[in-house]
């Protein structure tokens, strides 16, 4: 790091780069980290107009980050909540369901926890749990899979015309890129509680994870509850572009008087399309 004395004697552009690089600075890496820095400060200034619209107009707003293991979701979530009122926001990251939760109805408890009058809830992982992870891990059985399966487009229609506006994320990375991120947690201190058995596997299921992730794609995307994509191995580019997007999708007072640039990038987010079916020759 720089000292006082340092910088005093620095009068140029120059000279401050050749002083980062005799104390080991990578200047492109510093720069783009304050880069985002800033941009992240200015987008979280309009989240809070946006946040205010939220309780002014009494809306109920679910955002849902689903996606790969270790793909950001969790990072996300944190920078979207980081200054918001915690009296009209939360995160829902539901533990596994108890004994009584597993004899009751798929989406019960999820309907416990949905957003009230004025609040904007973020769910870390939600009932799209039994999409994926659940039929993939062997923890639910093919008739529940089916069954969750027909049911979560009718339950998110209900959703839509009662009034919950949600939005639907897929955070996704490379399998590289996991493996790299598994590596990190495995061998930091500090990050390895996120390390589950469930991540143990995601690797060797990887092609499994992809077969379920398609199908959910095909099956619950729909015009009033559509998946928003986000692609990319850059954790900070993965927070601004989903902030860009839920701010891009209502008009609040204010929208854009911070100086943010709100126009999201189509290469790394982008609405999911079915793709054009091949028929058997």
């Amino acid at each position: 790091m720089f000292t006082k004395e340092d910088l005093i004697q620095v009068d140029t552009r120059k000279k401050l780069v050749e002083l980062a690089k005799k104390k080991g600075i990578k200047v492109k890496k510093a720069l783009k980290r304050t880069k985002y820095e800033e941009e992240l400060r200015l987008l979280q200034v309009e989240l809070a107009f946006l946040q205010q619209h939220i309780e002014k107009n009494k809306l109920r707003v679910a955002i849902i980050f689903e996606g790969r293991d270790a793909a950001g979701k969790g990072g996300s979530i944190k920078r979207f909540v980081e200054h918001l009122n915690p009296h009209s926001s939360g995160v829902v990251a539901l533990a596994k369901p108890t004994e009584v939760e597993r004899g009751q109805w798929y989406f019960q408890r999820y309907i416990e926890v949905l957003p009230n009058s004025g609040e904007i809830k973020f769910f870390d992982r939600s009932w799209y749990n039994r999409a994926v992870v659940e039929p993939v891990m062997g923890f639910c059985t093919h008739d529940q899979h089916k069954t969750f399966m027909a049911q979560v487009p009718n339950f998110e229609h209900m959703l839509h015309e009662d009034g919950i506006r949600i939005i639907k994320f897929w955070f996704d990375i490379s399998k590289e890129e996991q493996k790299k991120r598994f590596d990190d947690r495995k061998n930091n201190p500090l990050k390895e509680w996120k390390f589950s058995p469930v991540d143990l596997k995601a690797q060797e299921l990887w092609d499994e994870n992809t077969k379920y992730k398609e199908r959910m794609f095909t099956e619950t995307h729909t015009a009033y509850s559509p998946w928003t994509i986000v692609e990319t191995n850059d954790k900070e580019t993965a927070r601004l572009e989903s902030l860009r997007h839920v701010l891009s999708q209502f008009d609040y007072k204010g929208k854009g008087s911070s100086g943010a640039n709100l126009l999201t990038d189509p290469n790394v987010i982008y609405r999911y399309f079915r793709k054009p079916k091949t028929f058997d020759l």
